[in-house]
């Protein structure tokens, strides 16, 4: 199952938020998001979607309340490396065959 990732500038829209602060909760942990290549900034929509549903509460106060558990963290790390893991085992295998 793919998930579009969405962008500073969506994420800002939804949440009514300017795209600096959006970028400095999200560098402060406040709010998951994701490097892609390590210079794009993107964020789970259903992650977005929660954060949106807790009305009531000011923003910036439930943003800090949100965990982001650790199964959570290595099932995202292995869906956006899977590329780079599975590259480095098929180098890895390379390597065992050819110095066999």
């Amino acid at each position: 199952m793919t998930h579009k990732l969405l962008t500073v500038r969506e994420v800002a829209q939804i949440l009514d938020v300017s795209e600096q602060e959006l970028i400095e909760l999200a560098e402060q942990g406040a709010i998951p998001a994701y490097k892609i290549a390590g210079t794009h900034l993107r964020f789970r929509r259903d992650q977005i979607n929660h954060i949106k549903q807790l009305e009531h509460i000011e923003f910036k106060t439930r943003v800090k309340h949100i965990k982001y558990s650790f199964p959570e963290r290595i099932a995202d790390f292995i869906y956006f490396n899977d590329f780079y893991i599975a590259s480095f085992a098929l180098i890895a295998f390379m390597l065992w065959l050819i110095l066999k």
